[in-house]
């Protein structure tokens, strides 16, 4: 969803006020002799009874993100557009209401088109409840704040599962909760689950990381607590996975997101940008949003292939439900500037037509009904989107009574609870990545005296930037400096941001460096050089900060480098002698600089991984953001990329150090005559009567995990398959399972099950199809690589997932 002016524009209809969001009265309104309010009915023919009752006119003005209701039917206004905290106000972003005196034209830009000013709110519950038209916060006292959790690409570093089923389940009891008091609406366009392809992209903060399947992991655990549960009989709020798909650039030197056409193989569509989207589905989402760029030459919302033939024909999408929402605008953008169809129309027609239900925007409510007129559509294509959304309330109890559904019960006490609290805190220190290591951490403070420590660097005292993008209102933001001064025997220094010689940043910089035992330097990337609508084009260190850094490194005093927002090359500090430690804090949210401190000083010990590649700083000269390929191509010098493709990382995925030593083996399964061979006729004989062939259960291999040091300490057990099988070239591997294991003693042994499935093995051939292959397999466990299980599939292919073709019509 766009946050820039002209990128999302809509009309209100007179006297609608969707900032408010009221129940339907189905006791004695209206509505209360329609069968939508008849509890004994499905789902589908409450919303068809509904839908029965509109006349044609109608229906336009319901299939827009401002949907202005029925007065007629006691049918209220609804806002869908539910993100983070911000008003468009003549060509300003701001987080409070505009005066009343807001002047009454202003101009979008990008479109060249006037309009009357509207007042854009938008919320979004991607790491916390934010405000919106349908979310929005007090001034003070209850529901004036909400738990800020980390960033997800930092959380998607902890390879834990349970941990975001959890902060999900959090965020949906505060949503459920600012509704109940008519400060939220029950629909959430979270989670952005494109994968991180290129390091450049200004969103990825927004995903959990690179791989396919951790973000398919990840985004199913997070489902299930955001809605309630796998298949809840009530929906607690309607998630929304975006977008979809192959969406990954902002505006990367002059290629916009609005306009830009991923050209992407059937097979690597099939591999890597379609898998966490099949995810969600098999999830049950409630919703999915089409993006904003085109597909092969097709905008995504009106392109029946993705939303018709894989989502719901393919991957049996079709409860009654669930809907498609266009990104804000993105139903404009299929006229101009995609030109997909000769009228605006015809772009909104075919849109609907494709399957996009609900248009962010005004297209549909101002162009439907032309389009009507001209036999584009007809009541049908009206009725089937119509009753797709008025489906998804009534799963959520809109319609119902407050005693009918628990969630309808909970208050401001369940927002920000202790519990809460605790959980965001843990979820930063869990991401949390030790790169480097010399020894000096954890810190050693003494509770005789004081350690002094001097923080210095844009991150050192930062608040605002703890959080990343898609914020809400948090009740505090703790920096690392702010967390140091309430840390005992530890006397912090604020040493400011050094800037560059020409300031007076440097000497108070070195100052304060020189007066310390310890020098941190918290610096990184913030959303305003990498945020939506800006992409970076560097992702080095500057000049000015190795200087600095390295300046205060030759002191003689320890020298750790916290790194925070996305990803730089830490090459001039990795094997630098004078540079101790290195961490990686992302975007930590509310108690980030809690978690850090506990994480320097021992309180907490770091087990988070790397969600991602961390690039050498050339390699945004090798490939261009808009070469959407993943594997390496000597002819148009793509050098590959992630971790499947791309061997010359400065740092790479999955990699994290420890305060303590691990050892990892593998229980290999008994097999007979000491051969681990099987033949596939013989594997997929055994999957009758599963559902999805690629979830039939191959093997689960026992990981023995042992802690040979003396700290007590998570570890995350990283499952990778490589082999020669399948069609070449071969990826260096790719992750298949995971699992994290929890306060492991020093001198203690745990367990890790990595579950694989026949899909886990299967590789997509150039038709996007999945296939089990003969060949030879190794299981590899953790980065690098520490136990190997080798084993090989005998016979014939065999295709486990036959890819739906586009056919172009």
């Amino acid at each position: 969803m766009a946050l820039v002016l002209g990128s999302a524009v809509w009309l209100m209809s007179a006297g609608v006020q969707a900032a408010g969001h009221l129940f339907p009265n189905c006791g004695s309104g209206p509505l209360a002799g329609n069968d939508v309010c008849n509890r004994n009915l499905s789902v589908g023919q409450r919303a068809q009874a509904l839908v029965a009752a509109l006349e044609t006119e109608e229906k336009f003005g319901l299939l827009v993100s401002t949907s202005p209701g029925v007065e007629r039917l006691g049918l209220p206004s609804y806002e869908w557009w539910r993100r983070g905290g911000m008003y468009l106000i003549n060509w300003r972003v701001v987080t409070q209401p505009p005066p009343v005196e807001v002047p009454w034209w202003y101009l979008d830009v990008r479109c060249q088109r006037s309009y009357p000013p509207l007042i854009f709110k938008f919320s979004e519950a991607l790491h916390g409840v934010a405000s919106s038209p349908g979310v929005k916060f007090a001034d003070s006292g209850d529901f004036s704040y909400a738990t800020s959790f980390p960033q997800p690409i930092l959380m998607g570093a902890a390879f834990d599962d349970e941990l975001i089923e959890a902060v999900a389940t959090v965020i949906s009891t505060e949503a459920r909760a600012f509704n109940n008091f008519n400060r939220s609406g029950l629909d959430y366009w979270t989670p952005n689950i494109n994968p991180y392809r290129d390091p450049r992209w200004g969103r990825g903060q927004e995903t959990p990381g690179e791989d396919p399947y951790h973000l398919s992991s990840y985004v199913t655990a997070l489902i299930k607590g955001l809605q309630g549960g796998e298949d809840p009989d009530i929906l607690k709020v309607v998630a929304t996975c975006k977008h979809f798909v192959a969406y990954d650039i902002e505006d990367w030197l002059g290629n916009e997101r609005y306009e830009f056409d991923a050209q992407v193989s059937p097979q690597e569509l099939a591999e890597y940008y379609m898998p966490t989207f099949e995810a969600c589905a098999r999830a049950n989402v409630g919703s999915i949003m089409c993006s904003y760029n085109a597909l092969n030459g097709v905008p995504t919302c009106s392109n029946s292939y993705i939303l018709q033939d894989i989502l719901r024909d393919h991957w049996n999408w079709t409860r009654d439900y669930q809907y498609v929402v266009s990104d804000c605008d993105a139903i404009q953008n299929v006229y101009k500037p995609h030109d997909w169809r000769e009228t605006r129309e015809a772009a909104a027609a075919s849109s609907l037509r494709a399957g996009t239900d609900l248009d962010c925007g005004t297209y549909y409510q101002i162009h439907l009904p032309a389009a009507y007129e001209q036999g584009l559509i007809n009541d049908d294509a009206l009725d089937q989107a119509i009753t797709r959304l008025y489906a998804a309330l009534i799963k959520l109890g809109y319609f119902d009574s407050a005693d009918t559904n628990a969630y309808r019960s909970l208050s401001f006490s369940d927002v920000f609870t202790p519990y809460a609290e605790d959980l965001a805190r843990k979820a930063a220190e869990e991401g949390i990545v030790l790169i480097k290591n010399d020894g000096i951490l954890p810190l050693q403070i003494s509770t005789e005296s004081n350690l002094t420590i001097a923080f210095i660097g844009g991150w050192a005292n930062a608040t605002a930037d703890m959080q990343g993008n898609y914020q809400g209102i948090a009740k505090y933001l703790h920096s690392p400096y702010y967390a140091a001064t309430q840390t005992p025997n530890v006397n912090a220094v604020y040493g400011g941001v050094p800037g560059d010689p020409t300031t007076d940043g440097y000497p108070r910089a070195l100052e304060a460096a020189a007066a310390a035992d310890i020098v941190i330097y918290a610096g990184g990337p913030t959303t305003s050089s990498e945020s939506e609508s800006n992409d970076r084009t560097l992702i080095r260190w500057s000049g000015e900060e190795i200087d600095i850094m390295t300046q205060l490194a030759g002191l003689g005093k320890p020298f750790i480098l916290v790194q925070m927002g996305g990803q730089r090359d830490d090459a001039p500090f990795l094997n630098h002698p004078n540079i101790s430690a290195i961490i990686w804090g992302g975007y930590p949210g509310q108690s980030g600089g809690d978690a850090i401190m506990n994480i320097l000083t021992g309180k907490a010990a770091p087990a988070g991984r790397l969600p991602v590649t961390q690039y050498p700083a050339h390699y945004v000269t090798d490939v261009p953001m808009t070469d959407m390929s993943l594997r390496p191509n000597t002819t148009s010098g793509n050098p590959g990329r992630t971790y499947m493709w791309y061997d010359e990382a400065t740092v790479p995925f999955g990699f994290g150090l420890h305060y303590t030593n691990f050892t990892a083996s593998i229980v290999a399964p008994e097999t007979e005559d000491d051969c681990a061979c099987w033949d596939i006729a013989d594997l997929t004989s055994q999957c009758s009567g599963v559902a999805r062939v690629d979830q039939c259960p191959f093997q689960t291999i026992p990981v023995t995990v042992s802690n040979t040091g003396v700290t007590t300490s998570d570890f995350v057990t990283l499952g990778f398959v490589a082999g020669a099988h399948g069609p070449q070239p071969y990826p260096i591997k790719r992750l298949v399972a995971y699992q994290r294991l929890h306060n492991v003693t020093a001198g203690e042994q745990q367990r890790a099950n990595l579950t694989l499935t026949l899909g886990s093995l299967g590789r997509r051939d150039e038709d996007g199809n999945l296939v089990l292959y003969p060949g030879e397999y190794s299981l590899l466990v953790d980065v690098p690589t520490q136990a190997a299980w080798n084993f090989t599939l005998e016979g014939e292919p065999f295709v486990l997932d036959e890819w739906p073709r586009d056919t172009g019509e």
